[in-house]
């Protein structure tokens, strides 16, 4: 697997947490149950716009990301450690992080079956995997998929269930929680 041709997250590294805001945690902090100690990777973090408020609950903080800008964003945050990478091949040994999370990335990741099974494979067991995404069924976020589309980004949005899908076959049933634009997949191992 190789790296997009055009990094568009690097050019808009600089800038991006000015253009998009930080959600608000609260939802996802409670689905993570973090405690201290753990160990949390972000897949697809970028800047750290979420990792850093995950500081406060005492874990491990890691996040894995293609884009060389983006990272250069979270590092001077001093927030977590950094690793460039895509999330089909994540440069981590198996069973090894408490609480995985993707962020509005999923939808980023280029072969998300093969991400799917990478996001399981490094997850401890008893660990927790959150994916938090755009629901695709909104009219704006319709409006935002066509902009990335007309970007060459490449992006693909799945359904809540269509996404959650990709764990079934590990034996496990996620669970889906719905928000008024985005929807959480959940699944434990």
């Amino acid at each position: 697997m190789t790296k997009p041709p055009i990094d568009h997250f690097g050019l808009l590294a600089a800038f991006y947490e000015k253009v998009i805001h930080t959600p608000d945690l609260t939802c996802l902090l409670e689905l993570l149950e973090l405690q201290p100690g753990q160990k949390v990777l972000d897949v697809g973090g970028g800047t750290g716009r979420i990792t850093q408020g995950l500081r406060a609950s005492g874990p491990a903080l890691y996040i894995v990301d293609p884009s060389f800008g983006m990272l250069r964003q979270a590092r001077a945050k001093g927030c977590c450690s950094t690793y460039q990478g895509l999330s089909e091949s994540l440069p981590f040994a198996d069973n090894v992080f408490n609480r995985v999370l993707a962020v509005d990335s999923f939808h980023h990741f280029w072969d998300q079956s093969l991400a799917s099974r990478e996001l399981w494979r490094v997850l401890a067991r008893g660990g927790r995997l959150v994916i938090e995404e755009p629901d695709i069924r909104r009219p704006q976020v319709k409006l935002v998929a066509l902009f990335e589309h007309l970007a060459l980004m490449r992006s693909h949005f799945y359904r809540p269930e269509k996404l959650a899908a990709l764990f079934v076959r590990a034996g496990v049933t996620p669970h889906i929680l719905e928000g008024d634009f985005t929807y959480w997949v959940i699944v434990e191992k």
